[in-house]
């Protein structure tokens, strides 16, 4: 495993349990094809979103990975989000992430409103998302939140299984 700097990110006042889901609409990907559509529109039982950076960072990898191997889009609609293109989204979804589909958001908007924007050191202009992971109820309400505070971070998955029990049951 490569050796890497554990970096502390700045505090950051991002979407929290109890709050709603701000609503975008975005180009929504699945393994076939993709075109706008609202969250709002998609979000009609429990949904994890998770927040991830760009298609092909390790990360995303190994978030994917984790997705998959606790069979996280069996139980609920698992929907992704980064601010990869499309066409990037698509060929994720060719290699993982079975079940999933992925909004795309160069522009960071999303990343924004939902206060989990990370600026990339040396890359400037570009804003990516730090990885975070909500547990939707049908309404929208956030009912499990958590946000990386450090980069590289990975979210606790038996907490995020957990979560998924407890509202899916």
């Amino acid at each position: 495993m490569p050796d890497f700097d554990v970096v502390s990110l700045p505090e950051t006042d991002h979407v929290s349990e109890g709050d709603a889901a701000p609503d975008f609409t975005r180009p929504l990907v699945n393994e076939e094809y993709w075109g706008d559509r609202a969250l709002d529109d998609v979000v009609s039982g429990p949904t994890l979103l998770v927040f991830h950076p760009m298609d092909g960072a390790f990360q995303a990898t190994y978030l994917y990975n984790t997705i998959d191997d606790h069979g996280w889009a069996d139980d609920l609609d698992v929907l992704g989000l980064s601010i990869s293109s499309p066409y990037a989204h698509k060929r994720l979804l060719a290699e993982r992430g079975e079940g999933v589909r992925i909004f795309s958001d160069p522009g960071a908007g999303v990343i924004e409103e939902y206060g989990v924007a990370h600026d990339i050191d040396g890359m400037t202009g570009i804003t990516e998302t730090r990885p975070a992971v909500f547990l939707l109820d049908a309404d929208r309400t956030v009912e499990y939140a958590w946000v990386a505070s450090e980069h590289p971070e990975f979210p606790d998955a038996e907490a995020i299984d957990d979560a998924i029990d407890r509202l899916v049951d």
